[in-house]
């Protein structure tokens, strides 16, 4: 058993960079993505995860697999989608969900069409799925950076963000500071999409993110216990999935997130026959 669960960090460096890179994303997208939960933005989310991938893909054409210019290229397209859906929600008719939708899918259309006819020998899928067994140094470094800055703000901003969620009444009452903490709040969103997408691909990033959030939420009532436990179902699926992956030679941050989503679909059941049992 010591073999199979200890082993593989002991003598490779890069299942350790792997998994200090997978802890690091479960600790920041824990709080986040509990914080989507409870805000009703969980598809939102979902299309910034997919948003970013034109950004990258126009890094990846400037600066090639510069960390920093791949990094810079997803946050910044990122934050366009978002800043424009914001601005269409609040000069149209529409709704931010759809405003969302719609930016969303131009971007991810964009960005696969990109890499396609520009990418040259780079696979599309190591953007899409990634690969958490070539984090290199440099790459860790900037998720362990990312999850700093995020823990940071999250701690300083932590009761307005609250409050928004259950009171947004008494939020506005603020004035403008609400729209400020609700632009940090989709930074920190934005860059943590673009940490975990480095070690986990776009399409992957976001399943670190909520699948252990909402399977939390089934299990708690307080915001800062349903955070730790989303941190903590993040980090166990993470080492678990790094050891089966290492095992069994299968995709990495695949089965990271299938391993969120068992858990789920588990706590899912038990709370469900749970609560039929008690009715």
């Amino acid at each position: 058993m010591y073999e199979i669960f200890i082993d593989p960090f002991v003598e490779y460096v890069f299942m350790r960079r792997a998994l200090l890179a997978c802890l690091a994303i479960s600790l920041s997208c824990g709080p986040l993505g509990v914080l989507l939960v409870l805000r009703r933005m969980s598809l939102m989310g979902d299309a910034l995860s997919h948003a970013i991938l034109p950004g990258i893909a126009m890094g990846y054409l400037i600066s090639g697999l510069w960390l920093p210019g791949l990094s810079l290229g997803g946050a910044m397209a990122g934050l366009l989608v978002a800043a424009a859906s914001g601005f269409v929600t609040r000069r149209t008719i529409l709704h931010e969900d759809a405003s969302f939708t719609g930016f969303y899918l131009i971007a991810l259309a964009l960005g696969v069409l990109i890499l396609s006819v520009k990418g040259g020998n780079m696979n599309l899928t190591h953007f899409l799925f990634g690969s958490v067994l070539a984090v290199d140094h440099p790459t860790m470094m900037y998720i362990v950076g990312v999850t700093t800055i995020s823990l940071i703000t999250l701690a300083t901003i932590y009761r307005p963000l609250v409050y928004e969620c259950f009171d947004p009444t008494f939020v506005r009452l603020l004035g403008s500071r609400e729209g400020k903490y609700h632009a940090l709040f989709m930074v920190l969103v934005v860059i943590n999409l673009v940490g975990a997408c480095q070690a986990l691909g776009t399409l992957m990033a976001l399943g670190i993110m909520m699948l252990p959030a909402i399977t939390a939420r089934l299990i708690s009532t307080q915001v800062w216990s349903t955070a730790l436990r989303s941190m903590i179902i993040a980090a166990i699926c993470s080492y678990l999935g790094l050891i089966l992956s290492f095992q069994f030679n299968w995709p990495s941050g695949p089965t990271i997130i299938l391993l969120c989503g068992i858990i789920y679909l588990v706590v899912l059941t038990v709370t469900t026959l749970k609560s039929h049992s008690l009715a």
